[in-house]
This record gives structure tokens, sequence and C-alpha cells, in this order.
């Protein structure tokens, strides 16, 4: 369970004008780093992330065992700098749930918030895109105008250029 409620995170981001799903981004500037909070993902997340979440914005689907993923989040989180950019670097952990997700933080180099999956796996990986086959890392890229970028492994250098133009 969260240590924060929904409803008490929801007044904190409007108190400080900070989008829900901008938690992340908020303990990252406040807390030194260190994330605290792990948002449920569920079906109808990926959705609203779609509709609502920031432009431009990275979503890796990682899983506590995948020996590739922090590779990805470094380099994600490399070119990230380098492009002088805020963008988010979202984490979205498909085999731990709730607050055990904290204790992988460590290998997700320059996440801004934490998602663990909440529910049946098999339909939010549906959710996400039907012809994924649960294999890690799978990294989403979403651009300004809202274009989106698919990848298994470590996006291809052409693919991170165009996608903060």
């Amino acid at each position: 369970m969260n240590s924060i409620s929904d409803n008490r995170r929801r007044v904190l981001c409007a108190a400080l004008a900070i989008p829900a799903w901008g938690w992340g981004l908020a303990q990252a500037a406040g807390g030194a780093g260190a994330l605290q909070l792990v948002a449920p993902f569920d079906a109808a997340t990926w959705a609203q992330l779609r509709q609502n979440g920031p432009r431009p914005a990275a979503y890796v689907f990682t899983a506590t065992y995948c020996s590739t993923c922090p590779a990805v989040f470094e380099q994600l989180h490399a070119h990230i700098e380098a492009a002088g950019a805020r963008v988010p670097l979202v984490a979205v952990v498909m085999d731990a749930q709730g607050e055990r997700v904290l204790a992988h933080a460590r290998h997700y180099q320059g996440v801004t918030q934490l998602y663990a999956f909440s529910g049946f796996a098999p339909e939010i990986r549906r959710a996400i895109d039907p012809k994924w086959r649960n294999i890690t890392p799978y990294v989403v890229l979403i651009d300004r105008r809202g274009g989106e970028q698919r990848c298994l492994g470590a996006p291809a250098p052409a693919l991170l250029q165009a996608w903060l133009r």
C-alpha cells in the first residue's frame, strides 16, 4: 500500500501545482533524488498517461530480474541530460507490487516516477501493446506531439535524436 493515500496525494499535488502524474518529479526535486512513492499501474493507467501525461516522456517497462534494464535507464538518462531537457523517465515495474519496488529503484538511474503493475498482468500488457510479449526492457518514447516510438531493449541513437526534437 502506498505511504500516502491517493486523495492526500491529489491534494498535495494540487496545492503544489503539480499534476498527479508529476509526483515523482516533485519527490525527486524535493527529496534529494530519492523517490518514496510507487503509483499503481493498472489497465487504465496507460490510456490516462497517453492522453494527459507529460510530453515528451520515456516509459520503460521493466522487471526486477531484467539484467539489461539498468543499462537502458542509464542510456536514456544520459541522453535526456545531454539534451538539457526536463523529461520524465518513468519505470513501470511488472513483477513487484507497491513499496517493494523501491528496493530496486537504484537500478533505474534518472527515474522520475515509479509505477508497479496492479491487477491482472496480461490485461495490463494488452492495454499497453497487444503485440508485446512480456519481454523487457520494453521502451515507449512519447514525443512533444504525442507520437510514440516503441522498441525492445535500448533505443537506437537515431530514434533518441528524433524523439526530443
